[in-house]
């Protein structure tokens, strides 16, 4: 009886470490939450307006797209610097407390997955 007890227990604290490690590793592969904003368009009290996903151009590592696109309705017409603003909160069409860079925003997840490998000194 307590052999079967001890192999429970085993068990469970395998399957319970296998689950730690799971999630472990999805974060290191999951993207961080990301917004397409017009660079230009910061107000102190809102923070960087929301445009359409297709002014921002799909960045591969890079974290700046340095794209431009199109003013929506309402604006007078131009263009607008579109680059994706990562992990910022979001009210109202507006985006704030983020940042630019995509590695930066996968260090605030707590698991410092980015491998960008910092030197240290």
């Amino acid at each position: 009886m307590a052999e079967t007890r001890r192999r429970l227990r085993s068990s469970t604290v395998v399957l319970g470490g296998m689950g730690v490690l799971a999630t472990a590793l999805s974060a290191c592969g999951s993207d961080p939450d990301r917004r397409c904003v017009d660079r230009n368009s910061y107000d102190y009290l809102n923070g960087y307006r929301v445009v359409a996903d297709k002014n921002c151009k799909t960045s591969g590592s890079s974290g700046s797209s340095g794209s431009t696109g199109s003013i929506g309705k309402g604006r007078k017409s131009g263009t607008v610097d579109a680059d994706w603003y990562y992990d910022a909160e979001v009210d109202r069409g507006y985006a704030d407390h983020g940042t630019f860079s995509r590695s930066e925003a996968v260090d605030r997840g707590g698991f410092g997955c980015s491998g960008s490998g910092s030197g240290g000194g």
